[in-house]
Order: structure tokens, then C-alpha cells, then sequence
């Protein structure tokens, strides 16, 4: 099959583990951000997203068409919707789409933003990622999205599982993370000590098997910020993440690590 590709044209899609609307949510889709078409199932097409080479199944028609050289100009994009609750676009027949912080605004000029032929008008003022100080803002970022629910393959404001929350923090910032919290703890710089983190080393925890299977962001050598029920502060030391609501261990801590030096 020639490669085909297309641009997610709402403002969350879900990415499926089968060609079904009752199967597993893997990931989720944003605004703009492009995708290439890997196989086609009726209505429904497997797909791998440019920017973390992710792949899950989602309705085609969530999709706008665009050409190859659009797909790897967007895969990238650093133009993006801002920490904010109200990122309004609007559509050429005036119905509104509603963006979660870190959607994509392909091919921004003069207030407007298009996905494929579709053509949206900004109400806001957008975030350039490649702009941003990630030591000055790392903290503020990751706060912003503090009581966000936890859920399974979520990416957007009002659900995000423990790696799609720490992808999208680092976003914002200009630093391109992996999907899984496993595929995040092969990228970075090792951490020897809990003891000489900085605010925006990541860690990561895993479980009886020794499978990664969580990940926060350091605020601090005691402080983690991450994805568990919901965005939260907890306190964390050499042992782990400890729940105060539960008075237990939750996380079993494996590895931290450094993306800027």
C-alpha cells in the first residue's frame, strides 16, 4: 500500500488497540498533529503518530488529508496551544473546537491555523515551544495540570495517564519524549542519586517484575509530581513514592533521569 498520511482535524481522538470503538484506548490524538497511515480497516485506519511514532487504530474520519512533505514538516511542530482553559478555534462554518495545552497549530499565519483544507480561526495567543526556558518553567508547567484525572491512554487536559502527562509537560518545554513510561526510561541521562536531582529529572518506577511501569517529574530530591488517580504532589524518598492518603508505598522507585543539563 503506498504511504498515505493524514493530520487529526478535532481535538482529541482516540488511538484504539483494535479497528473496534469498544477496544482498549492506547493513546490519544491532539489537534494537528499529523499521523502516517501504516493499514486500512473499513472505516477504521492504523496509523503512527509523527511525533512519537506511537501506533493505534482511529475512525478515518477524525483525520484530514495531507501530503508526505506536510507530514514531515508538522511531525515537529512547536507552535502549540497554550497552558490555558480556554483555547477556542473556530471552524469556517463557526462551530468551535475546544484544544487541550500542547495540540499542534499547523501552519499558523495571521491568526489562523489549518488541518489539511480546513481552515480555523485562533482566539488565543499561542505557546512557541521553542521559546521556552525549561529550567525557569519546568515547575509551573508540570503544576498547571495538578487534579487532572488519571486515565488510560490519556493526553488531554481532562485525562492523562502517568507518561502522556509527563510527555506533554515536556512538550511544552521543547523536549521530545518517548510515549511509555518504558520507552522514556531508555532516552535521558542516568541520575546516580536521589539526592542530587533538579527540578524536571524524571522518575521512574517499576513493578514486582521489574517492568517500568510509572513516571513523575522531580520537584525536588523529596517532592514528585505525577499521574496516580490524578495529578498530584507526593512526597518520595529512596524507597519510593509514599501515598499519604494510604500511609503506603505505591511506586516502587528503579531509575531517575536528566533530559537538560
Amino acid at each position: 500500500m503506498e504511504n498515505q498520511y493524514g493530520i487529526c482535524r478535532i481535538a482529541v481522538a482516540p488511538l484504539r488497540a483494535e479497528p473496534s470503538d469498544r477496544a482498549e484506548i492506547v493513546s490519544q490524538l491532539l489537534f494537528g498533529e499529523p499521523v502516517k497511515v501504516v493499514e486500512k480497516d473499513e472505516r477504521w485506519w492504523l496509523v503512527e503518530n509523527g511525533y512519537d511514532a506511537y501506533r493505534g487504530w482511529i475512525d478515518f474520519r477524525q483525520l484530514a488529508s495531507i501530503t508526505q512533505s506536510q507530514f514531515e514538516e508538522q511531525s515537529d511542530c512547536k507552535l502549540l496551544a497554550p497552558l490555558s482553559f480556554n483555547n477556542v478555534l473556530t471552524a469556517a462554518d463557526g462551530s468551535v473546537y475546544h484544544l487541550s495545552p500542547g495540540s499542534n497549530l499547523p501552519y499558523l499565519k495571521d491568526g489562523f491555523c489549518y488541518a489539511g483544507a480546513e481552515k480555523f480561526e485562533l482566539s488565543f495567543t499561542p505557546h512557541d515551544a521553542s521559546k521556552s526556558d525549561f529550567k525557569a518553567d519546568i515547575e509551573a508547567t508540570a503544576r498547571f495540570f495538578q487534579n487532572v484525572p488519571y486515565l488510560w491512554g490519556g493526553r488531554h487536559l481532562f485525562g492523562l495517564d502517568c507518561s502522556g502527562f509527563v510527555q506533554t509537560v515536556f512538550k511544552m518545554l521543547n523536549v521530545k519524549l518517548n510515549r511509555d513510561a518504558s520507552q522514556q526510561a531508555e532516552q535521558g541521562e542516568l541520575v546516580a542519586f536521589l539526592a542530587e536531582c533538579r527540578p524536571g529529572d524524571v522518575a521512574f518506577f517499576d513493578n514486582a517484575e521489574g517492568k517500568i511501569t510509572h513516571v513523575g517529574i522531580m520537584l525536588s530530591p523529596s517532592e514528585i509530581i505525577h499521574s496516580s488517580a490524578k495529578v498530584k504532589i507526593d512526597p518520595i524518598d529512596d524507597q519510593g513514592i509514599f501515598n499519604k492518603e494510604l500511609g503506603v508505598y505505591s511506586h516502587n522507585l528503579r531509575i531517575i533521569k536528566r533530559f537538560v543539563q
